[in-house]
């Protein structure tokens, strides 16, 4: 086994941390191979229920978990730290306006960015999780200064697997045959699940599912609002399909991730497709297996899509006039 990695987790306590440690601590992120140790983030109400998680971490006795902290230190917490999950955010209060939420959570990620620009490891890739994920990691990285701006990514991979779920039921295949699922924009029900590049057994995803109606309409609602539908259906959020998508989102960034079948990681933009510059959206992207991603260049954009696509970029550009002032550089 190589040297341990340092896995920062914040909001550990909650429900999606509760379901991630485990993912983690049984090397979901690094392999089977690879010591880690992990440093949990709460705010201090909630330490005492972290303490009882570590208790369940050890008690697992998991091969490869080196050792647990516990902290309400963002500091102490990020501390050598190879890879941060930035999984606590403020939820969304009734009657709260999206502006209130952003500037609400600012300040959470301001901090944050500070602190991994001072504390962690030389080498530290950030993955936002807690929403609005797109903005909050926008806003942490311009608040993270010194790190590269390509360090910092967030999270529409439960989206591309609640797409590649629904092609593959659609078809009548298992999601594993799915293969090369877009999610453009943002976390919000405004992305655009994008199928025109996908395959399900190697064949055009339109034409496995031979339904266009229900590709340009269900398929994409179903993909947007699937997190309301589970609210409706279980009286409580993702928290398990979340945290399964936060260790695969990680996974891809330190594994090899080919033109075969990308990810969509949300990354600063470059202008690619149209994307407005500067800022955090989803693209296809491949990775080398050591943290660092490349947008997939080269792939035709019909008219429905860039219609589709032009609606979720204006939207992060909303958000990101809305947290200007939170924006340090």
């Amino acid at each position: 086994m190589s040297n341990v990695k340092r896995v920062a987790v914040t909001g550990a306590a909650g429900q999606i941390g509760y379901s991630l440690l485990p993912m983690i601590a049984s090397g979901g992120i690094f392999g089977p191979n690879q010591k880690v140790a992990l440093q949990l983030l709460e705010v201090t109400p909630v330490l005492g229920a972290l303490e009882g998680v570590k208790m369940e971490l050890e008690d697992c006795a998991f091969p490869l978990l080196t050792e647990v902290t516990c902290s309400d230190d963002p500091k102490a917490a990020f501390k050598d730290t190879d890879a941060c999950l930035l999984v606590g955010s403020k939820p969304r209060g009734p009657g709260m306006e999206r502006k209130d939420l952003l500037q609400d959570n600012g300040k959470i990620f301001i901090g944050q960015g500070q602190a991994i620009a001072e504390a962690a490891g030389p080498d530290v890739r950030v993955i936002v999780v807690g929403n609005p994920c797109n903005t909050n990691c926008l806003i942490a990285m311009h608040n993270a200064s010194g790190v590269p701006q390509d360090r910092f990514t967030a999270m529409t991979r439960l989206d591309q697997s609640r797409a590649k779920a629904q092609l593959a039921n659609k078809s009548g295949k298992h999601w594993s045959a799915v293969k090369n699922v877009t999610i453009w924009g943002n976390h919000s029900n405004t992305q655009y699940p994008d199928w025109h590049h996908a395959t399900i057994d190697g064949v055009p995803a339109a034409q496995a599912v031979n339904d266009d109606a229900w590709l340009a309409g269900d398929f994409i609602a179903t993909v947007q609002e699937r997190g309301k539908a589970i609210i409706n259906a279980r009286g409580k959020s993702s928290a398990m399909s979340a945290a399964q998508a936060a260790c695969d989102h990680a996974k891809s960034l330190f594994t090899v991730t080919k033109k075969d079948d990308w990810a969509s990681l949300c990354v600063i933009s470059d202008g690619s497709y149209g994307t407005p510059e500067g800022i955090i959206s989803s693209f296809p992207c491949t990775t080398d297996g050591s943290g660092n991603w490349q947008i997939v260049q080269g792939l035709e954009m019909n008219d429905f899509s860039k219609q589709k696509a032009e609606i979720t970029w204006q939207e992060l550009v909303s958000e990101r006039e809305m947290v200007q002032g939170l924006l340090a550089n």
